[in-house]
């Protein structure tokens, strides 16, 4: 016959099994967080071990992934935990060079290995257009544009629109107004294409007349349109930069001072910065850089930077006058975090932290991250186009500074000619021309590979869509605007 349980056993009962549930949960939600923070139970230890996160992208996606030799379950895109050390990567595609690189991970990290670019084993070469001479071309940041000048005493400029897979080109002719000296018999003239602003409408033009220079921004989308800046102003400048991407502010270098010309208002600032040597921009801020000398009675060299709306610059480095070799500063913001790098002859330091306040001069807001040392004179001194990277070039040698796993990487680049800077290619790779080679190579000189013979000085460009790689090459004949296809079809 059935008797119900006292309260006392039904309390006892139900307190049980509430234990046994909390325990439950409580194992449950340890379980899922430790799995989260990458712990994982090694079989061959019999331990609780901590693991670190890969994860893979590839373009094109669809890439097959081995990791020590093990094939991850799925393609590109995708991710997977391997312990804590060295490790083999593989990535592979039909029709694609094999991908590979090692890796030192440590446990609870993610690694991001989303910039691998596979490149096609085989690369014909589509000749798209033909020019009797070349005298200087430069791609559009976008990689959307490429202008040609196929002589450098005339005005003409050929546009290639290169978003599409039919090439489209326009002549541009700057009018006669435009520019100083135009008819004047005797004078000899040049036009160099300076730079792109960032939204990929406007360019620099410096033109160089008789024995005297001015500045030109050359509107590619109405070429009527182009300003003649050195006129408007009516100032010497020695340099120039773009302001935004409006195509009418700029940051000059006039007379070794800094200002801010603004050609729909007419306007020209005072000097931001004065006896300054040389100046760039990280333009996605407005941050400005420079190298110049002071006014104490002991002169001396300086880097600094200037924000635009500051009162003042603000000096970063002070260097004896008697120290004669060269000196660089470069600034990116990366990851909401301020960097300078500056060099000195072989050294490089990497500064972190936040702008100093021009207020009170204080520098201290940034500190010295990393040190290294090239094994020649810097001569060039870079961020990557979005910050990730320091990267300092002399000659053929390069190093890299990887700003967020804090490795540093070096590789010299094989050939006998002399060797012109590197380019980036996209935010990741770099490419370069010497003895006359177009080759890509990633940020840390790994995964090299030779695309085609190109005329070296003259740009090269990978199109917005990664799809074909444009470069300009020399035949028997003539000068040829050249694609190989990246993405097969």
């Amino acid at each position: 016959m059935y008797h119900q349980p006292s309260k006392r056993k039904r309390l006892i009962n139900l307190i049980a099994v509430y234990t046994i549930m909390t325990i439950a949960v409580v194992g449950i939600v340890t379980v899922i967080v430790l799995f989260m923070l990458g712990f994982r139970f090694n079989a061959n230890g019999g331990n609780l071990e901590q693991y670190a996160f890969l994860q893979f992208s590839s373009t094109p996606s669809g890439a097959t992934v081995t990791v020590d030799g093990a094939v991850i379950g799925s393609k590109t895109p995708n991710k997977t935990s391997v312990p804590a050390g060295k490790h083999e990567i593989m990535m592979w595609r039909d029709g694609y060079e094999t991908w590979h690189k090692t890796v030192d991970i440590k446990a609870g990290t993610l690694t991001w290995l989303n910039y691998t670019l596979l490149v096609p084993k085989k690369l014909p070469v589509e000749v798209e257009a033909h020019y009797s001479s070349i005298y200087a071309t430069l791609a559009s940041p976008t990689g959307n544009s490429m202008l040609v000048a196929e002589k450098s005493d005339t005005p003409t400029f050929n546009l290639v629109d290169l978003g599409s897979d039919t090439i489209k080109t326009t002549k541009l002719v700057i009018p006669t107004n435009i520019y100083s000296e135009s008819t004047t018999v005797g004078i000899s003239h040049t036009f160099q294409i300076n730079k792109w602003d960032d939204g990929g409408r406007y360019v620099l033009i410096r033109h160089i007349y008789g024995a005297k220079d001015e500045w030109l921004v050359l509107d590619t989308q109405s070429v009527a349109s182009t300003k003649n800046i050195t006129r408007l102003f009516d100032v010497s400048i020695s340099d120039i930069v773009f302001s935004g991407t409006s195509g009418n502010v700029f940051y000059a270098l006039v007379s070794s001072d800094i200002r801010k010309l603004d050609l729909s208002a007419g306007t020209i600032s005072k000097p931001f910065v004065s006896n300054v040597n040389s100046f760039d921009i990280y333009s996605d801020s407005n941050v400005i850089t420079y190298i110049g000398t002071n006014t104490d009675s002991v002169p001396k060299r300086v880097m600094g930077i200037y924000r635009d709306g500051d009162e003042k610059s603000s000096v970063i480095r002070t260097i004896a006058a008697t120290q004669t070799g060269p000196i660089h500063i470069a600034t990116a913001h990366y990851f909401n975090q301020d960097y300078v790098v500056i060099s000195e002859g072989k050294k490089v330091d990497i500064l972190s932290g936040s702008y100093p306040n021009t207020t009170s001069d204080n520098t201290t807001t940034l500190k010295n991250i990393a040190s290294f040392n090239t094994t020649e004179d810097v001569q060039k001194l870079t961020f990557s186009p979005i910050g990730e990277y320091v990267f300092a070039q002399s000659g053929a040698y390069f190093a890299s500074y990887d700003l967020e796993y804090q490795k540093l990487a070096s590789t010299t680049i094989s050939g006998t000619t002399a060797m012109s800077q590197l380019k980036w290619l996209d935010k990741n790779y770099v490419w370069s021309d010497r003895d006359g080679k177009l080759t890509i190579r990633e940020f840390d000189g790994a995964n090299t590979h030779t695309i085609n013979d190109v005329t070296v000085g003259q740009d090269a460009t990978l199109t917005h869509n990664g799809r074909y790689l444009y470069s300009i090459n020399k035949n028997a004949t003539d000068y040829q605007l050249q694609r190989v296809r990246m993405i097969l079809p």
